[in-house]
Parts: C-alpha cells; structure tokens; sequence
C-alpha cells in the first residue's frame, strides 16, 4: 500500500471517534513512519525480534497538572511497515491500523496497556 493510502486509513480512524475523545485531542500530532526509529525502539525496550505497531510519547491528560502548558504537542506514531508485515490483505491493515490507532489514542487518555488489555478482552 502506498504511503498516503495508508495515511488516509490513519485520518480515517481518528475522524471515527467519538465527539468526546476528538474534541480532547488537543495538541497531539497523529503521523505515520516507515519503521520505528532506533530512539523509539531504544525507548520502547524492545527486543530486537519485537515489533512496534505504533507508539504515543507525551504526558497522558491524567498526568497533566495545572503547569501544564506550552509544551510540543504529543505524537503519536503508526508504523506502516510493520503492520503490513502483520496482515494478509489490505482489509487486515484497515483493521489493523483502526485498532492500532485507537490504542494509541487511549494511552493519551491514560489508558495502560494492563487496562487496554482487559477492555480488548471484555469484546
């Protein structure tokens, strides 16, 4: 798939949320790479054979305080390369990239992955 293709199914999930979550998207940069740097790989502790989807680096909004402010927006990272990697057809990477994204999203909520874990289980 070609990179704005895949951009595209990225736009699209972010305009599928929720009135209540996008109006609290405020100051986040939502963009896609090829692959995870090595900082963010590095950062992430991952192992050289794991694979990184997606990753959030910010201050969740339930650890903002009231000092909050004039900071760089959050940034949230989709990796095409290796969810395509990951899916047999271009239908698997439009779920992917949704689920994906979503995930990412609920961490700038201040969701853990223990807890997304759960709620993903609960479906």
């Amino acid at each position: 798939m070609n990179k704005e293709a895949f951009e595209q199914l990225v736009d699209q999930a972010v305009s599928g949320l929720p009135a209540e979550f996008a109006e609290r998207l405020d100051n986040v940069a939502i963009l896609v790479e090829d692959y995870p740097s090595g900082r963010q790989r590095s950062r992430s502790r991952l192992g050289p054979r794991s694979t990184l989807l997606g990753l959030y680096e910010g201050v969740p909004l339930t650890a903002r305080g009231t000092d909050y402010g004039m900071v760089l927006p959050d940034r949230i990272t989709i990796f095409q390369k290796p969810i395509e990697s990951i899916c047999r057809n271009d239908a698997e990477v439009v779920k992917t990239v949704r689920r994906v994204v979503l995930h990412e999203i609920a961490h700038h909520f201040g969701i853990s992955d223990a807890r997304l874990e759960e709620l993903e289980g609960e479906e």
